[in-house]
């Protein structure tokens, strides 16, 4: 349902083809919501046919170019403000974390050294982001930059975090 909500909340920013949402999706919102390809023609359609986006133009070799209505504007902003996220509450990562006590200390060492490193590497490919990004006033932009900055400080608690559990392990097994 959300990438629903995903595709009408890029295309308030302006029109843009399936090709555009893709690479918007690949730069921007696959760290917060990841979509493939067919996926997102497959959504597009769906909003086509339910009138809350609509073809704008078209081009060559089948090239369509999208444009959300008066009605896809009012869904995202229903979605928006009366209904609540669905909270997370599981953590597979977590959960193995409980249990490392019952593998040798280098495999939960291992384990967490591979947490930092993940989370490191992460962080990285966020701050690179942020660089390569043309940052200016626009909606989109704007909020892009405030969710990038929470997965900035998330990546960064996370390596964090897993330096200090390493700490945690005792010196034997």
């Amino acid at each position: 349902m959300s990438l629903r909500y995903a595709l009408l909340g890029l295309l308030s920013d302006g029109p843009a083809s399936g090709y555009d949402l893709l690479r918007t999706f690949k730069h921007s919102l696959a760290n917060v919501w990841p979509a493939t390809q067919s996926q997102i023609y497959t959504e597009l359609t769906k909003l086509a046919d339910t009138g809350l986006i609509e073809i704008s133009d078209e081009g060559p070799r089948g090239r369509k170019e999208y444009t959300l209505t008066d009605a896809g504007l009012e869904d995202l902003r229903t979605w928006l403000t009366t209904t609540k996220p669905k909270q997370v509450v599981r953590n597979e990562a977590l959960l193995r974390i409980f249990f490392l006590g019952v593998v040798p200390r280098e495999q939960a060492l291992a384990y967490l050294a591979d947490m930092e490193q993940h989370s490191s590497a992460a962080h990285e490919e966020l701050t690179e982001l942020e660089r390569q990004i043309d940052w200016d006033d626009s909606n989109l932009s704007r909020y892009g930059r405030i969710a990038l900055e929470y997965g900035e400080r998330i990546t960064a608690l996370n390596r964090e975090w897993a330096r200090w559990a390493i700490e945690q392990l005792p010196l034997e097994n």
